[in-house]
């Protein structure tokens, strides 16, 4: 195995995500990748905590909230079941139209 010239690297840093390439100048291959330092979501313990209380009660929240729809899902398609009925007899009788009747 011949040894490897040493060739000029050039380090490039990732605006997006600040991650570093090593790339070979010569031949623009990338040669390693560092990737960038995972940022904390959370500075302490406490703040992580609330935050998940927080996201506790808002689940809890919209649990309720679709507990109350289900229960007043039966009413609302009575409702709109009534309207369709008085819509249907008050529109004319007549022969429905079919798309190609309005060619």
């Amino acid at each position: 195995m011949a040894a490897r010239s040493k060739s000029p690297m050039l380090e490039a840093a990732c605006p997006d995500c600040g991650a570093v390439l090593r790339i070979d100048a010569e031949t623009g291959v990338v040669v390693s990748h560092t990737p960038a330092p995972r940022k904390r979501t959370f500075e302490d313990l406490e703040t992580a905590a609330r935050a998940m209380r927080e996201q506790d009660d808002r689940k809890e929240s919209i649990f309720r909230q679709s507990i109350e729809a289900e229960k007043n899902k039966e009413d609302l398609f009575e409702k709109r079941f009534a309207e369709a009925l008085r819509k249907a007899k008050d529109a004319p009788a007549g022969k429905p139209l079919r798309d190609f009747d309005l060619d």
